[in-house]
């Protein structure tokens, strides 16, 4: 399966950056996150409930960064089982650019998906795979937007 995309963000690219390096934020915005550890600066262990078509399981899996150029790219590499339902793996390049208002982030995921999940077919998976992308990057968003005055709040 092959993704790739781009999103605008409305922050800059080193808060951007930031963001995608924090645990707490990584955790808040990938849909299903269950669990976020971090293991060393570069490797990360996650348990995370997905639900693509009738299959809905929950996996445990490894991401690692190499290839960093802060705050430019990276190479995000990962791999995940499911028990019965499966396995996913493969690889994520993403790139930050700066961008009037903010931030352009580029990303291009191959992964290889075996097992029940791999079985429900190519176009659903990638369909759940965009829309779950989509949510990650609302959720992204909504952590870096300024927050927004109390409404009645002495200026």
């Amino acid at each position: 399966m092959e993704l790739n995309g781009e999103v605008a963000i409305a922050a800059p690219r080193e808060a951007v950056w930031a963001a995608l390096n924090d645990n707490s934020v990584l955790q808040a915005c990938i849909p299903g996150c269950e669990e976020l550890v971090q293991e060393s600066d570069t490797v990360r262990r996650a348990r995370v409930l997905v639900k693509m078509g009738p299959v809905r399981a929950r996996f445990n899996g490894k991401m690692s960064i190499g290839e960093m150029q802060p705050p430019e790219r990276c190479v995000l590499s990962f791999e995940g089982s499911g028990g019965a339902a499966g396995m996913a793996s493969g690889t994520a390049h993403v790139q930050l650019q700066p961008v009037d208002g903010g931030t352009r982030l580029s990303y291009g995921v191959q992964a290889a998906i075996a097992g029940k999940l791999g079985q429900v077919g190519g176009r659903m998976i990638a369909g759940a795979s965009r829309q779950l992308a989509d949510q990650f990057f609302q959720a992204l968003q909504a952590q870096l937007a300024p927050a927004a005055p109390v409404a009645g709040e002495a200026a």
